[in-house]
């Protein structure tokens, strides 16, 4: 147990530390709105099974979206599961094309029992991405070229991203009622710097305005779950849960600056917000799963977010809206105890999701859908490899100045499972 324990640590302090300095390099303009490109949530299960997650619950995974699912955690066991995920996006817009990509850590997730029907979790999993990289270069060949202004390039870029840091615990009430809750801390930063270049170094000034949005604050995910046993291992679950809306404190500044190719020559203006308060809303979920033990299960999951109500320093009114997604998947496994063939006892995953991305330009909002698929891959006991992939398009008119991004992630995590407070019998 001992040596099992010095695993944990050194993985964990490593995705920690990994975490707290890296972030997913994908290039996406959408980033630039808001506090950035929104992560899907749940473990790699989850996003394999079109991110259904509500009305989950199980002996060897960890779903997080619902803390009432830790209460069907095994006695004496213990669940371990990080995971890395490779993302590529591709843009279009008319006939110019272009594609970014990236590989990066993506969760960190442990979780086990306190006492029969009463379980524990905690871990670190990324919220959003605020990375992008925008150049546009006007020439004397150019449609939009004028004489006064001359040759220029305009640059925007962005970095960074926000992390949530969650612990929890969940627990049975009565035979079918399980109830649970998060105590979740977000953190991170982003960045935005924009800048005008002139071809004329000599007589024209360029300009150049760097902005950053620093937030923290502790927040809450509440949860609870139904759950009905049939004959023959049939079962019917039904969950909900609810991620409280929060002000955060946060930290705005704005540096913007004229300035030669030589030297900075002056700060046109500087706004500095140490007391500034970023509203993120609540989201609400439903869901609904019917299977059989050991067999399939499928699951339906709806879910709603607030986001007109949100405040995200300098401003977010004209740039989001509510969001409404459904969510469907399906897990089946052939033979999970079969003694003869390996791929019998392989959990087959597919799913898709459809519904609205929280971006508004131009008064119409950004559509988004996709689909996945997924293997859970046995290993000793009940630990497994997960494995998915997930294709999302984001989308919407060309009259809006709408681009269209195709998304393609494939992740692979361990999930590790164990027994980790028996005694032996035997030595």
């Amino acid at each position: 147990m001992q040596n099992k324990l010095l695993i944990v640590i050194f993985i964990s302090l490593f995705s920690f530390a990994y975490t707290a300095t890296g972030q997913k390099l994908i290039d996406s303009p959408y980033s630039r709105f808001n506090i950035g490109t929104l992560q899907p949530q749940g473990s790699f299960r989850n996003l394999g099974m079109g991110r259904v997650g509500t009305a989950m619950r199980d002996n060897s995974s960890i779903d997080f979206t619902n803390p009432a699912s830790y209460s069907s955690l095994d006695t004496v066991s213990f669940i371990f599961d990080f995971g890395l995920d490779y993302g590529r996006n591709f843009i279009s817009e008319g006939v110019t094309r272009y594609s970014s990509s990236d590989i990066d850590f993506h969760h960190l997730i442990m979780g086990f029992p306190i006492s029969k029907g009463w379980g524990f979790a905690a871990g670190v999993i990324p919220v959003s991405s605020g990375y992008y990289k925008i150049t546009q270069t006007v020439t004397s060949t150019d449609p939009g070229y004028d004489a006064t202004t001359g040759e220029y390039t305009v640059n925007h870029n962005g970095d960074g991203g926000i992390t949530k840091f969650f612990v929890g615990s969940g627990i049975q009430i009565g035979k079918n009622f399980s109830i649970g809750a998060n105590l979740s801390f977000l953190s991170g930063q982003l960045k935005r710097d924009n800048s005008f270049v002139f071809s004329d170094i000599y007589n024209v000034f360029n300009n150049n305005s760097e902005e950053k949005l620093v937030l923290g604050g502790v927040n809450f995910d509440y949860g609870i779950q139904y759950v009905a046993a049939f004959k023959n291992n049939y079962f019917l679950n039904i969950g909900a849960s609810l991620t409280s809306g929060n002000n955060y404190k946060s930290k705005y500044n704005l540096l913007s600056m004229k300035y030669t190719a030589y030297s900075v020559i002056d700060t046109i203006s500087y706004v500095a917000n140490n007391s500034a308060k970023t509203h993120i809303p609540a989201t609400y979920r439903i869901g609904i799963s019917f299977g059989k033990k050991y067999k399939f299960i499928t699951g339906i999951d709806y879910v709603i977010t607030k986001w007109s109500t949100s405040s995200i320093p300098p401003g977010s009114t004209n740039y989001a809206a509510d969001t409404k997604e459904l969510r469907f998947g399906a897990e089946f496994i052939p033979d999970k105890f079969s003694n003869f063939s390996y791929i019998s006892k392989i959990e087959y995953r597919i799913g898709g999701h459809i519904g609205d991305n929280y971006l508004i330009i131009n008064g119409e909002q950004l559509k988004e859908y996709g689909a996945s698929i997924g293997l859970g891959l046995p290993m000793r006991t009940f630990s497994k490899t997960n494995l998915f992939i997930d294709f999302t398009r984001k989308s919407g008119s060309p009259a809006s100045n709408f681009h269209t991004e195709n998304y393609l992630t494939l992740g692979i995590s361990l999930n590790l499972y164990d027994w980790w407070f028996l005694k032996k019998k035997y030595d």
